[in-house]
């Protein structure tokens, strides 16, 4: 997951990726999780991931 241009980790659910949106100080970003301006999801979308490695 790249924040702002950091990459800052992998997210394998829609907590991690929350966790990792708090930990940068955007706690309000979840409520734009969806919205395609603020984020780019790469192989899904909030509702689909691929199992942990």
């Amino acid at each position: 997951m790249t924040i702002r241009g950091e990459q800052v980790g992998t997210a394998y659910h829609l907590l991690d990726v929350l966790q990792f949106l708090r930990r940068t100080g955007l706690p309000e970003a979840h409520e734009g999780i969806d919205d395609p301006d603020l984020v780019e999801w790469r192989g899904g979308d909030s509702r689909m991931w691929r199992q942990e490695p």
